[in-house]
């Protein structure tokens, strides 16, 4: 028996050859791809925010903290980077709950403003030697803020995208959206390093690293810009014209919480080893070169080819997710992750930059590549009318007890250990939950956008 899509009798033909047909389907394409590009300079931001703060921390351990013990001012540095993701479980409900019930148009448009003020603040931030104790107490108030903005940021950003483009695309939409977030890493970078060796080095220290913070401010107005001439996918428009009109009383997180705490633990399971992973690459490595005797401009080379790299490798594993499915990426990439890990570290404390350098981009690649299909479940594992709030939940849930902790953690590690090797198991025993968590308990979303999808898509 032949499926074919129910039509009204009276209805004009929408066929390849109706007239009529060929414009619209022009006007839906080039606004799915402004909401793209919206959706992607989102997640430059958010994350060229976060980057910053793992680059700069060691600077920024000396400038708002006081002097003494350069490990105990570094973990100080890094419990703000906890905060701020402490912040987002509560910030992404609030912010989801908003999407649910707004739209998200309106929540993107209030996410850049909050990470953009947030960030921009800290270049302004006095240091500790001019205002004591408020210097890290300020300090701690713009990660909040920053962390308020990002709590829904990459949930929302991406259900607005996958919401507007076609199905059969999805993996490959979320590989972009993964593929983004390594475009505000690179761009911080690249100025960083430009910054380390153009100024001298009290130069830098003393003011050189606030112009970083400071041209988030652009970055923001751009994004805001495109926002402002996007609207909402015409499904979720339907959801909430529905809801008005039947004068629903919406409770997206008591329902979200109550129906689809099992589809949430599991996105928070996948997601496990790559969330750390992520961290690692952003907010962690380059302190790990610099404490192993490697100069800041060559852990910053590394870094920018970790970016460099990053976005084309997320790119094509949401290809290959969408046209062979995401379990088998995502447990042999994991499986490889688990394998991979404590090498990696053993070459960052080899003394070799060639083998440091290799290690932490093949490293970033892995990474990379399972991010498409992990984002896809993060958004479609929900109905539309709670996804917002479910999506954001177990990102932010995932991404603070898991992602957010996992410098601080690996700072400890070593500490106690003596040894970058530590951090590299936990993060294998992470990767290997994940792996069993995709082969056994695999969200279904995952691997519908290539079944789900219309006939005639999949020839597009």
């Amino acid at each position: 028996m032949t499926n074919t899509p129910a039509t009204r009798p009276n209805s004009p033909p929408t066929g390849p050859g109706s007239a009529g047909s060929e414009p619209r389907a022009t006007a839906a394409a080039a606004h799915w791809r402004k909401v793209l590009w919206a959706s992607m300079l989102g997640n430059a931001v958010e994350w060229y925010d976060n980057a910053l703060y793992g680059i700069l921390a060691v600077v920024m351990s000396r400038t708002f903290f006081p002097g003494g013990d350069p490990t105990v001012a570094l973990i100080s540095t890094y419990l703000g980077l906890l905060l701020s993701y402490a912040i987002r479980p509560v910030g992404g409900t609030l912010m989801g709950r908003l999407a649910d019930l707004k739209g998200h148009k309106f929540v993107l448009t209030v996410t850049i403003t909050l990470m953009s003020v947030g960030t921009v603040a800290i270049g302004l931030l006095p240091a500790y030697s001019a205002i004591g104790v408020a210097a890290p107490l300020l300090l701690a108030l713009c990660r909040l803020l920053q962390g308020l903005g990002a709590s829904a940021e990459y949930t929302v950003a991406s259900n607005f995208l996958l919401e507007h483009g076609p199905r059969h695309k999805r993996n490959y939409l979320s590989g972009m959206c993964v593929g983004s977030t390594s475009l505000g890493p690179l761009l911080a970078s690249v100025i960083a390093y430009v910054l380390i060796v153009a100024l001298p080095p009290d130069s830098f220290n003393s003011w050189g690293w606030r112009l970083l913070f400071l041209l988030a401010a652009p970055l923001s107005l751009v994004t805001l810009y495109i926002r402002r001439h996007t609207t909402e996918a015409p499904e979720y428009k339907r959801v909430l014209q529905e809801a008005r009109a039947n004068q629903v009383k919406q409770a997206p997180f008591r329902e979200a919480v109550r129906d689809y705490w099992p589809a949430m633990l599991r996105a928070i399971g996948i997601g496990a080893g790559q969330r750390v992973g992520s961290f690692m690459i952003q907010s962690y490595f380059v302190t790990a070169l610099v404490k192993n005797g490697f100069g800041e401009d060559q852990s910053l080379l590394a870094a920018v080819l970790t970016y460099v790299v990053g976005a084309p490798a997320a790119i094509w594993g949401g290809r290959f997710a969408d046209r062979h499915g995401g379990r088998g990426l995502l447990i042999v990439g994991y499986g490889v992750f688990v394998l991979f890990t404590v090498p990696t570290f053993l070459a960052i404390e080899s003394g070799s930059f060639a083998l440091a350098f290799a290690a932490v981009v093949i490293f970033t690649v892995i990474n990379n590549v399972i991010g498409g299909p992990l984002t896809t479940a993060y958004v479609l594992s929900f109905p539309a009318h709670v996804r917002g709030t479910a999506a954001a939940l177990n990102y932010n849930v995932g991404t603070t007890l898991l992602g957010g902790t996992a410098p601080l953690l690996a700072s400890w590690l070593v500490g106690l250990t003596g040894t970058e090797v530590s951090f590299g198991w936990y993060m294998a025993v992470v990767c290997l939950a994940s792996a069993l968590v995709a082969g056994f308990a695999l969200p279904k979303a995952i691997d519908a956008a290539r079944i789900d999808a219309p006939r005639e898509e999949q020839t597009v």
